[in-house]
């Protein structure tokens, strides 16, 4: 049976606004996380092995989500399925910001693992629907969307920091600003832009095997970025806390951009020579930032390896679409234990090598992509 929330019907013309709003506010949760990770880890004190415990719950998360999301698709519309998990990744950024302890902070990014991916599969459903419903290439628009608000995030990360805010006001001040704005977005989607997902769960098939291996590739490689890039800064550099976001921010205005124009080159040149040719980009990106003499310099590396990764997951999830809900519900399993497998591995490599060996890993896992799009049939 599904259960519908009783919300308010839309006006038409806010429509066109709600997914792109709800892909920005994720995207500043997310990056709001990412930019105090050097924050908490220095509060509880912790050394590259401890951290990538912690962040490995995130991931871990990110798994222990599918049940979860099976259940809320069997008995929760879509819109109540993108209201109920909007909310609890709120709750769970404010019970990061929360924790003063490792084990509850190992909680707390758990948490945050399970409910930041129940919406993200919530919002890419809807978004994959709409794509469906309009014939049309949306996904690397709505993306860019996402970047936006990470840049707004990280960028919001990184003047708190300077003024000394801790986390937890920081994250308070986020949650407090996103709740209105996610209502109103939620408010604003129409009903038959979110039916329910699939509520057969299953691993990917055939050609989907490597579009699953894409995201799973593309997961390791973003969330790397996005949670020890700012360590890198600090370690290596010895970067001020309010400059070692700039990482972040460098690698997403640059995927922003690409975003914006990503649906347009596309439907030129094809999906698998973008994914292929930015994938190599991002590979010397990455090299050029682990092996920079400075940090501004290691910044437009960062920014050459967000560029180049910039159109991997939209175009990834548009092609598994294509074959329903049930297909974006397995490849993004398979992608979303990248973030699982990320942390603990790099981690290892900082711990043992130091972090320029770790990013160097990372642009390996570039080349991988290169070579592995160049034979993914379900993409054109």
């Amino acid at each position: 049976m599904t259960v519908e929330v009783a919300i308010p019907r839309p006006a038409a013309a806010l429509h066109r606004f709600a997914l792109p709003t709800l892909f920005a506010s994720f995207g500043a949760v997310i990056a709001s996380w990412a930019s105090r990770i050097p924050a908490l880890r220095q509060a509880a004190q912790l050394d590259h092995a401890s951290l990538s415990l912690v962040l490995l719950c995130g991931g871990l998360g990110a798994l222990l989500s599918w049940p979860v999301t099976r259940e809320m698709g069997k008995r929760l519309s879509g819109r109540s399925r993108v209201l109920y998990a909007g909310c609890a990744v709120l709750a769970a950024l404010l019970a990061i910001g929360m924790a003063g302890s490792m084990p509850a902070l190992m909680a707390a990014v758990l948490l945050f693992g399970v409910t930041a991916s129940c919406f993200d599969v919530a919002i890419n459903t809807v978004a994959t629907e709409c794509e469906i419903a309009g014939q049309q290439s949306l996904m690397s628009r709505l993306h860019a969307f996402f970047c936006a608000g990470s840049l707004a995030g990280a960028m919001l990360g990184s003047a708190v920091a300077s003024l000394a805010i801790p986390p937890a006001s920081h994250f308070a001040l986020v949650a407090l600003a996103l709740a209105p704005v996610l209502w109103m977005a939620i408010q604003a989607l129409q009903d038959e832009a979110a039916e329910p997902a699939a509520k057969k769960f299953c691993l990917p098939k055939g050609p989907m095997v490597m579009l699953g291996a894409l995201g799973f590739l593309a997961a390791v490689i973003e969330g790397c970025v996005a949670e020890w890039s700012g360590v890198f800064l600090r370690d290596h550099f010895h970067a001020t806390e309010a400059m070692a976001p700039l990482a972040l921010a460098a690698f997403t205005v640059m995927m922003l951009l690409a975003r914006l124009c990503g649906d347009r080159l596309k439907c030129k040149y094809g999906a698998r020579l973008l994914l292929a040719g930015g994938a190599a980009l991002a590979a010397a990106g990455l090299f050029f930032a682990a092996f920079a003499p400075g940090p501004l310099l290691a910044l437009a590396g960062f920014a050459l390896a967000g560029l180049g990764l910039a159109v991997v997951f939209p175009f990834v999830f548009s092609a598994a679409g294509r074959d329903g809900p049930a297909a974006l519900a397995a490849v993004a399993t398979v992608a979303y234990s990248g973030s699982l497998a990320g942390p603990p591995v790099i981690g290892a490599l900082a711990h043992h090598f130091g972090m320029q060996v770790a990013l160097g890993f990372i642009a390996v896992l570039c080349i991988c992509i290169a070579l592995v799009s160049s034979r993914a049939s379900m993409l054109h």
